[in-house]
């Protein structure tokens, strides 16, 4: 028996691609925070702003795929609906840290760091959900089995 490959169960690379775009930049934004409550100079807060926007047009744009992906298997694939959930929780604590981000300097600490920290995990959990999500698999057939 000859295996044949289910090309609607693999991940898209390109919704693979913008996952992955989002972890550094969250990354970039808790370091950044980080940073800032060990110096509180203000310039770090900044950056961290500054990084959580760019990672939010990147979660936005995995949401809006992710929902299209959701649609498209009429919410039947259990990875792709684990995956939904993931992104659109890490829009959403990203947007409250966007939000918290654009109080003063003072007022940002420590509900700032907190929520880059949870939309940190958030990207990395959905994307090693998505990125070490079953492929499907080639299977060279043998004479034997070409010939039953």
């Amino acid at each position: 028996m000859v295996a044949v490959p289910d090309p609607s169960r693999a991940a898209s690379p390109l919704h693979a691609m913008l996952l992955a775009w989002t972890f550094p930049l969250y990354l970039g934004g808790l370091v950044a925070d980080i940073a800032y409550a060990r110096t509180y100079e203000i310039q770090w807060l900044n950056f961290a702003a500054w990084l959580i926007a760019g990672a939010m047009v990147f979660t936005g744009l995995a949401l809006a795929w992710s929902l299209f992906e959701a649609f498209r298997r009429s919410f039947r694939d259990r990875r792709t609906l684990i995956v939904l959930l993931l992104v659109a929780a890490m829009f959403v604590v990203g947007l409250l840290a966007s939000f918290q981000h654009a109080r003063d300097a003072w007022g940002a600490m420590p509900g700032g760091l907190v929520l880059s920290l949870v939309v940190t995990l958030l990207s990395a959990a959905a994307a090693v959900v998505l990125i070490l999500a079953p492929r499907p698999t080639h299977h060279r057939a043998s004479r034997e089995e070409i010939r039953a």
